[in-house]
């Protein structure tokens, strides 16, 4: 197949229109349903309530908005995929934005801005109340009109995905994993919450001491993920990985979508608590940390290339440790131990070495270290 005949072929799954929209128009059609912000994603939502008045600012001071996609279900309802920031300030200004019970949030308070520090203190208010923005400045807002690019339900199913996880990559408002959640919330939500219900399980908790800001950007999700899509993932798959963020997003949504994910779920859920139970119980926050064979003791932060192996060994011996006592169990810390001495797995973790080419390494070798 040609050039052409590839952008002819990719050209035709896309179908999409745009316009300008009032912002008016376009909190009627959230408040009517038509239009769906996910409100789970408020959970990535985190502009300051400065960066939200500085764009009630740029409205009422007539600086273009970028413009927002959006893409149509079968039903007509809008999913937003990409101005859910945007979106989310106007509604919450005008005392419309809704959190994931359907409750309505506390309308926005505005802070001072460079160009307009007199919006300090202001809200949406209501009949001329005096801490309100006033009737003028209301009209200017909803007049103001916002471009709206359209992906037509008769593009292909994976359209929507794809222009999201583009759209939301590069400069990254929004961390690999804030990414991949979202996806998976338009295309199964009860997966997105089966894995965010991993992510608290106590022993998992204990064995990951990560930073809270990792954790703000869904870290533990994202090494929830990189469980499941290991564990199990044959050899020839693990060599074949590239970029190692688009493979991880490729193959739990592929999981989430499929109609194995109800019938495997819980085979996975009770690989991953026993996993962790285990190593918890064994080395609890210590057992992903470099071991130092001068001091003897675990040293440094939480380690993704001690957890690969280590994480993912340890569940691909699932299934054998369930008919074994606990004695027949590999014992955790003498095998941590052995992971640290290892040259190959100490050659495939250090600083320069790329995810896809220690994963490729270091999964296969925890898988070996963990056998009974």
């Amino acid at each position: 197949m040609s050039l052409s005949d590839e952008i002819a072929e990719m050209r035709a799954e896309v179908r999409s229109d745009g316009y300008p929209m009032s912002i008016g128009e376009l909190i009627n059609l959230y408040r009517d349903g038509e239009l769906d912000i996910h409100p789970e994603f408020q959970r990535f939502y985190r502009w300051s309530p400065e960066q939200k008045s500085r764009l009630i600012e740029s409205i009422l001071l007539g600086i273009p908005i970028p413009s927002i996609f959006v893409s149509q279900r079968d039903d007509g309802v809008w999913d937003v995929i990409d101005g859910l920031q945007r979106l989310s300030t106007i509604f919450e200004l005008v005392g419309a934005l809704k959190n994931e019970d359907g409750a309505k949030l506390p309308p926005l308070e505005l802070k001072k801005t460079k160009y307009l520090p007199s919006l300090e203190g202001k809200t949406w208010g209501d009949n001329g109340a005096e801490s309100g923005i006033g009737d003028p400045n209301k009209l200017i807002i909803r007049r103001s009109k916002i471009d709206v690019k359209i992906i037509l339900r008769e593009s292909s199913e994976a359209t929507k995905y794809e222009l999201f996880q583009r759209l939301n990559t590069g400069g990254s408002r929004l961390s690999d994993q804030e990414i991949r959640n979202a996806i998976l919330l338009m295309v199964n939500p009860d997966a997105y919450r089966w894995i965010a219900d991993l992510a608290q399980d106590q022993n998992f908790q204990t064995c990951i001491p990560i930073t809270d800001q990792a954790k703000a950007e869904q870290f533990d999700l994202e090494l929830v993920t990189r469980f499941l899509v290991f564990r199990r993932l044959d050899e020839p798959r693990l060599r074949s990985i590239g970029d190692i963020g688009e493979f991880l997003t490729d193959q739990i949504v592929d999981f989430a979508q499929s109609g194995s994910f109800f019938d495997l779920k819980d085979q996975e859920s009770s690989a991953f608590r026993f996993t962790f139970s285990k190593l918890a119980q064994s080395l609890a926050e210590d057992v992903f940390r470099k071991y130092d064979f001068n001091r003897t003791s675990y040293t440094g932060p939480f380690s993704i290339s001690a957890f690969e192996p280590i994480a993912m060994g340890f569940g691909y011996n699932y299934e054998s440790y369930l008919s074994a006592s606990d004695k027949q169990i590999p014992d955790v810390e003498t095998i941590v131990k052995q992971l640290w001495a290892n040259p190959e797995f100490t050659r495939n973790s250090g600083s320069g070495v790329r995810a896809s080419a220690r994963i490729r390494s270091n999964v296969p070798l925890g898988r070996t270290l963990f056998e009974t």
